[in-house]
Formats: C-alpha cells, sequence, structure tokens
C-alpha cells in the first residue's frame, strides 16, 4: 500500500520537513549546532536522515509522524520531540567535532564523516553526555574512531588504489575489460520501448496513487513490474544504449541514456587510475577505478562489501553489462526512472525545453505516449507539484522568462537552465543509488520497493538543486554587500 506521506497537503495540514526544519532553527537560534547544520542555519540532510529522523521522531514507533504532510496535533508532537532532545543534539555536534579532530590526528580519510560518525555520536551523546563531562572523552573518541576504520577491513580506497597500482594486473583487467566488451549480446529487437514504457506507466500511476484503491493500484503496479523484468526490458533498454539510437524514450532528441554518457555511443570503460568527486564524468564513461571509488567512499557499511580484490573483478563485467548492472530488477528500475525522468517539469513548462511561458503546441506530447495530460502519470503529479512548490525553482523560472540580464554574472541562469533538461540529475544520481544496491546484491524486489527509490533520487535531486540556488543568492548577497562598502577618506595633512 503507498505510505500516506503520497496524500497532497490541506489547509490543516503542514509538511513535515518545514516543520522539522523550524523547530531544527529555533534551536539553533543558540550556538552549539554548527557542525549538524547548513550554512543557512538549517539541519544538514543527513542530520535529518541519519538522527533526527530514525533516532528522534522514530517513525517506526510513531508512524502518525511517518506522513509526509501532518495534522496540527502531529505537527506539536513532532515540535515537541525536536525541542526535548536540544541538549542531546548539542552534546552529538560536540561529539561529532571531536570525532572528526581524532580522525585527522589518525589519518583516517575513507568514507564520508557524517555517514560514519552522526549515529556513533549520538549514541555517545546519549550515554556519556557531552564530551566535556565525559570521563577520558579523547580515549574514547579514538577508539571510536579506530573501531569504525578497522569495520572496513581493508575495503578503502586507499587499498583499491594500491591494487591496481600494479602494472601486470592493470594490464589483465584491461585485457579482461575488452574480452567482456566484445562478448556483449544485441538483441535485433532492442527497441522494445513502447511495450516497455506502457507498463512503465502502470508501475508509476500505481505505486504513487493515493487513495482508498491504492491497494489495489500496488497489486497492478506489482504485477506490471514483474512483467517488465521476466520479459528483460531493462536488458533490452540497456542493449539500445550500446547502438546509436534517436527517440528510445519516446521524444526524438532525447539521448539514448538520458545523460548517463556524454558521447552518443558509450565507449568501453577502461581501469583508471584515480579519481575525484569534484570531476567525476557520466556514470557510462566512468573507469573501473572511478565506479568503485564512489561505492568506497559513500558507504557507511564497508564490512558488508565484498574484498577490494573480489569488487574489482565483479565490476569487469558489470561495467560491460547492460546499463551497467548485473540485477534485471535494477536494469528495470532504470527503464521507470526513465520514464518518471522525461516528464519531470519543475519549471511547468510543459515538457522539458519548451517554451518558457509554458506554451504547449496544439497536438504535441512531451512525453511522446498519447496526449500531453495523458502522457503523465500520478508520479509525475506528485514529483512536479513538489519540485514547482519550491522558492528556489520559483526563482529559476522567472530567470528564464526575463530579459534582464543575470546579476551574478551567469550563475543563477545556468541553474535555471540545469531546470530545463532535469532528467540529466536524476538520471545520474539514480543510477549512482541502484550501482551500489548492485554492488552488495540488493535487489528491488517489487514495484514498492522501487518507487521508494525513484522516489527519495526525486527529493534528493530536489534538494540539491535547493541548496546550489541558496548558495548562489548568499554569494551574490555578499558580493553586492562588499559592493557597497565604500573607503572613507585618509585624513589630510595640516
Amino acid at each position: 500500500m503507498p505510505p500516506p506521506s503520497q496524500s497532497p497537503p490541506t489547509d490543516e495540514r503542514r509538511p513535515r520537513a518545514m516543520v522539522i526544519d523550524r523547530a531544527w532553527r529555533d534551536l539553533g537560534a543558540r550556538p552549539g549546532l554548527e557542525s549538524l547544520s547548513g550554512p543557512g542555519g538549517a539541519p544538514l540532510t543527513r542530520t535529518v536522515k541519519l538522527i533526527v529522523l530514525p533516532l528522534i521522531i522514530r517513525p517506526a514507533l510513531r508512524p502518525e509522524l511517518a506522513a509526509d504532510f501532518l495534522g496540527a496535533r502531529d505537527v506539536d508532537q513532532l515540535d515537541s520531540l525536536i525541542r526535548e532532545s536540544d541538549g542531546l543534539l548539542r552534546a552529538t555536534a560536540q561529539w561529532f567535532t571531536v570525532l572528526k579532530k581524532t580522525r585527522r590526528a589518525l589519518g583516517v580519510r575513507a568514507g564520508n564523516p557524517q555517514d560514519l560518525y552522526f549515529q556513533r555520536c549520538f549514541e555517545l551523546a546519549t550515554e556519556h553526555g557531552a564530551p566535556s563531562a565525559a570521563s577520558g572523552a579523547d580515549a574514547l573518541a579514538r577508539s571510536v574512531v579506530e573501531d569504525i576504520a578497522d569495520a572496513g577491513g581493508g575495503r578503502t580506497v586507499e587499498a583499491l588504489k594500491e591494487y591496481l597500482a600494479d602494472i601486470d594486473r592493470r594490464t589483465r583487467l584491461d585485457a579482461r575489460l575488452a574480452e567482456a566488451w566484445d562478448a556483449r549480446r544485441f538483441v535485433p529487437d532492442a527497441d522494445a520501448s513502447e511495450a516497455a514504457f506502457h507498463l512503465a506507466a502502470e508501475v508509476l500511476d500505481a505505486c504513487a496513487a493515493p487513495g482508498s484503491g491504492a491497494e489495489a493500484g500496488m497489486d497492478t503496479g506489482s504485477s506490471a513490474f514483474a512483467v517488465l523484468r521476466a520479459a528483460g526490458h531493462g536488458s533490452r533498454l540497456g542493449q539500445a544504449v550500446w547502438k546509436p539510437a534517436d527517440g528510445v524514450w519516446g521524444r526524438a532528441g532525447l539521448p539514448a541514456h538520458l545523460g548517463l554518457s556524454a558521447h552518443p555511443v558509450p565507449a568501453r570503460p577502461e581501469v583508471g587510475r584515480g579519481a575525484s568527486t569534484a570531476t567525476l564524468p557520466a556514470p557510462f564513461d566512468r573507469t573501473l577505478f572511478e565506479r568503485l571509488f564512489t561505492v568506497l567512499q559513500a558507504s557507511a557499511h564497508r564490512e558488508e562489501l565484498p574484498t577490494v580484490p573480489e569488487l574489482v573483478r565483479r565490476e569487469v563485467g558489470r561495467s560491460c553489462a547492460p546499463l551497467g548492472l548485473y540485477d534485471e530488477s535494477l536494469r528495470v528500475a532504470v527503464v521507470l526512472g526513465g520514464r518518471l525522468a522525461v516528464g519531470l517539469d519543475p519549471l511547468g513548462l510543459g515538457a522539458p525545453g519548451g517554451d518558457p511561458l509554458g506554451h504547449v503546441p496544439p497536438g504535441h506530447d512531451p512525453l511522446g505516449h498519447g496526449e500531453a495530460e495523458a502522457g503523465r502519470t500520478a508520479a509525475h503529479r506528485i514529483v512536479n507539484s513538489r519540485w514547482q512548490r519550491e522558492a528556489s525553482v520559483l526563482r529559476a523560472r522567472r530567470m528564464t522568462v526575463s530579459s534582464r540580464p543575470d546579476p551574478d554574472g551567469g550563475q543563477l541562469s545556468a541553474l535555471a537552465q540545469d531546470l530545463r533538461t532535469p532528467w540529466v540529475a536524476y538520471m545520474r544520481r539514480l543510477w549512482v543509488r541502484l550501482h551500489g544496491r548492485d554492488v552488495r546484491d540488493a535487489a528491488l524486489p517489487d514495484a514498492g520497493s522501487a518507487w521508494t527509490v525513484l522516489d527519495g533520487v526525486a527529493r534528493s535531486v530536489m534538494m540539491d538543486h535547493r541548496a546550489r540556488v541558496r548558495a548562489a543568492l548568499r554569494a551574490l548577497s555578499t558580493s553586492t554587500a562588499t559592493a557597497r562598502v565604500t573607503v572613507a577618506p585618509e585624513p589630510r595633512s595640516a
């Protein structure tokens, strides 16, 4: 059954995210929560995901707080839970600062500190209070950092770099990549998009549709998901991407891979020597090293991963498999994600890349499936409605129709243009999530689990764009204030 969070808000209901944000900002009015907060004072995304939701709100025990929109009584309860945790949260923030200092002193670099330490810091705060009140806080912090580092069992970026540094091993791996790439199979009827996208629309409609008939709808979605999986539509799409193709997604001009490669047809992956999060190419263009770098860098439970040699061995075959994934359910999720992505319309233009004023030519179908409105599923309506309410998107929309020059020299305009091709950011983030699941052999068993991933990626992309717009506006505000500062004249000599 779809979660109650998909029901639209009413006048008496408020978004849970807004309630959390407001309660947090009230707490943050006093110093002490900076390490858990963003530059604007809001809680970090990982703070909400790793601390506030699972450890304070605990929706599994309080199902009334699991919805995205809350009634007045639930709003008061959630607000009270966060405010009552003020001291515990400040102690958590202090422990996080201590653990980061200890991490630097020990030379530990693997993993994201927030992913690795946030929940452990909450545990330390619960058991020992603030570090200043704990006996032997430094030794305790050192023990925690070493324990987490050792838990990886050598599954680190440094270990990967050392493993791939051997010249003979690199030569053998390159030969295996070439062999696996040449052994790819191409199915003659790889262009089965019409049937695949019809089924994908059924899944997206069923999973996201609210109301009393939701349970029956979920059965329909699960049935369509099972057909997609059994027929190998994910594999067929991946094989279509290996050939020059147009109109795969029902609309001419869209790349077959929806931005997952910078090339018309993805090239054979290389072994690679290094990686940087700031310069990672599109997923299909990444080297073996870059693909595993993202897994090792982002993983909070590296001990659950295969060893580095096994990771590399499996990734050779995976990188040459359709869509760069082994599991068919995850490939089907790419089909579903692509079907959702091509209908994303943050600016409300009627179609990605359409008329800035939102005019849709008569008879034009933005999605390429039936009439324009009929092509939108319940999932499209939910995600687009959520996105179009964003203040950052409204600002970006004004930028697309304004004849005035961009005041910051193009940064805001560039962010607005990103919303004209929303499928790029969406598909890249979706692929990374699915790749991480594939490495861990975490298939998607049904339509409901697939929708959880698809909707989560949409929220993540939206919040990321919101943060980038806010950062651009802060930079613009700072530069404007600096330009207004006048230098006092030097005193004249007598």
